[in-house]
Parts: structure tokens; sequence; C-alpha cells
């Protein structure tokens, strides 16, 4: 069975920094793409990076230059620094794994941002 464990998220002042962690346990076979997502408080979940089996990197508008998504394979882990936060990246973080026959979610994890 295949899980997603996220961790890292916390309370950070403005223009400071968190790296979130995403553990994948299990195997995923045929993997497509990882990434993560966030929700913030009363929107829609949103795209905030992705990485392809490949390696290519895509980033959400809002987070381009402050963010890097990186995976570490040898750990099944999957990264997201995130640098130069602002109050509106605050939300829960949740990573995610497409294979070829799934999509598998993580729990989330909180990241609130004071100003």
């Amino acid at each position: 069975q295949v899980q997603l464990v996220e961790s890292g998220g916390g309370l950070v002042q403005a223009g400071g920094s968190l790296r979130l962690s995403c553990a994948a346990s299990g195997s995923i076979f045929s993997v497509n793409y990882m990434g993560w997502y966030r929700q913030g408080p009363g929107k829609q979940r949103e795209l905030v990076a992705v990485i392809t089996r490949g390696g290519s990197t895509t980033y959400a508008a809002s987070v381009k230059g402050r963010f890097t998504i990186s995976t570490d394979n040898a750990k099944n882990t999957m990264y997201l620094q995130m640098n130069s936060l602002k109050p509106e990246d605050t939300a829960v973080y949740f990573c995610t794994v497409s294979s070829v026959m799934i999509t598998y979610w993580g729990q989330g994890t909180q990241v609130t941002v004071s100003s």
C-alpha cells in the first residue's frame, strides 16, 4: 500500500524559508509526475510545482523564482524548498504522485506565514 507523508510545515515570518518533505512508502510504478498543490483558506486547491519523470519542472507563476521542487530517488522523498515566503503562501500543502493507474495524495501539512 502506497503512502505519502508530508512534513516540514509550520509557522514562519514573511521573508523566511521552509522546506517541505514528502516521503513515499510502498512501490509506485510508471510514475508520470510528482508535485505539490496547496489549498488556502476559502480557496480551491491549486498547483504549486510539478516535476515529471524526465525531470522537467513547472511552477505556478506566483511561486516561480521562490520555490524549488526536487526529488531524492534513493530516499523516495520529494522536497519543496520555499524561500521569500509571503502571507499569501499560507495554505495546507499536499504532495501528489501520479502514475499510469492512480494518483496518490498525502494528508497535507500546514504552512502559515505571518506578516
